[in-house]
C-alpha cells in the first residue's frame, strides 16, 4: 500500500516536529548539493530552526557572494539592467572566484576518486564516493567484456577463413605431388601416357610452386595455433 497523503499543517507534538524537521532539512540540503554538482548551479540555502539554529548550504563563505550577487541582480532589474563600471568589475571578479571554486571542487573530487584527500570526508561522503566508484567499475568491466567478445568473434571468423584457405592449399599440394610422382616414373611402355607439351609445362610450374604452397601452409597453421591459444586464454580469464 502506498503512503497516505500528509496534511500540511503544524505538527503539535514536539518530538515528532523535531524528527520531521531533521529529516526534511537533511533531504533539502542533500538536494541543494546534488543540484549544484549535477547542473553547476550556484545555490544559497539558509534554514533557521524554531530554536534559532542556523543551517546553510554551502558551508563556506561563498554563500555571502551568492547573496551579494542576488542583491545586485535585483538592483539591475530595477534599473533596466544598467550597472556602473565598478559594479561590473566586481561582478567579474566574483564570477572568476566562483569558477575557481568550482574547479577546485572538481579537482578535489578527482583526487577522492584516486583515493587521496579522504581524511576530510565524512561517512556520508565516503558512501557516496564508494557508490560512484562501484558504478564506474561496473561500466568499465562491461565495456572490457564486450571488447573481448568482439575480439574473440573476429578471431573465430579469421580462423574459419584460414581453414578454408588451408583446405584449398592442401588440395593444390596433393595435385602437385601426384604430378611430381608421374614425372618421376621410369620410361617404358607407359611413356605414351606421360603428359607432353602444355601439360608438362604445367607440371613443372606446379612443382616449382610446391615449396611456396608448403611455406604458406605453415604460416597459416601458425596463425591458427596462435588464435587457439588466445581463445583458451580468454576462457581462462573469463572463468576467473
Amino acid at each position: 500500500m502506498g503512503r497516505g497523503k500528509i496534511e500540511i499543517k503544524r505538527i503539535e507534538n514536539n518530538t515528532s516536529r523535531q524528527v520531521t524537521f531533521c529529516k526534511r532539512r537533511s533531504g533539502l540540503l542533500k538536494k541543494a548539493y546534488e543540484l549544484s554538482v549535477l547542473c553547476e548551479a550556484e545555490i544559497a540555502l539558509i534554514v533557521f530552526s524554531n530554536r534559532g539554529r542556523l543551517y546553510q548550504f554551502p558551508q563556506d563563505n561563498s554563500i555571502r557572494e551568492t547573496l551579494e550577487r542576488y542583491k545586485k541582480k535585483k538592483i539591475a532589474e530595477h534599473t533596466n539592467g544598467y550597472l556602473p563600471e565598478e559594479n561590473k568589475l566586481e561582478q567579474f571578479q566574483q564570477d572568476s572566484k566562483r569558477l575557481s571554486q568550482q574547479i577546485q571542487m572538481l579537482q578535489d573530487s578527482n583526487r577522492n576518486l584516486l583515493g587521496e584527500g579522504l581524511e576530510v570526508l565524512n561517512a556520508r561522503d565516503m558512501k557516496h564516493l564508494e557508490s560512484r566508484l562501484e558504478k564506474g567499475l561496473a561500466r568499465i568491466r562491461n565495456r572490457k567484456h564486450e571488447m573481448i567478445l568482439a575480439e574473440v568473434d573476429s578471431l573465430k571468423k579469421r580462423g574459419i577463413q584460414l581453414e578454408h584457405e588451408n583446405a584449398y592449399i592442401r588440395s593444390k599440394i596433393q595435385e602437385s605431388e601426384k604430378l611430381q610422382e608421374l614425372s618421376m616414373m621410369p620410361a617404358g611402355p607407359e611413356l605414351s601416357m606421360m603428359p607432353t607439351g602444355p601439360e608438362l609445362n604445367m607440371m613443372d610450374t606446379q612443382g616449382q610452386d610446391y615449396g611456396g604452397f608448403q611455406a604458406f601452409l605453415e604460416r597459416n597453421m601458425l596463425q591458427l595455433n596462435i588464435m587457439e591459444s588466445m581463445e583458451a586464454t580468454y576462457h581462462h580469464l573469463s572463468g576467473n
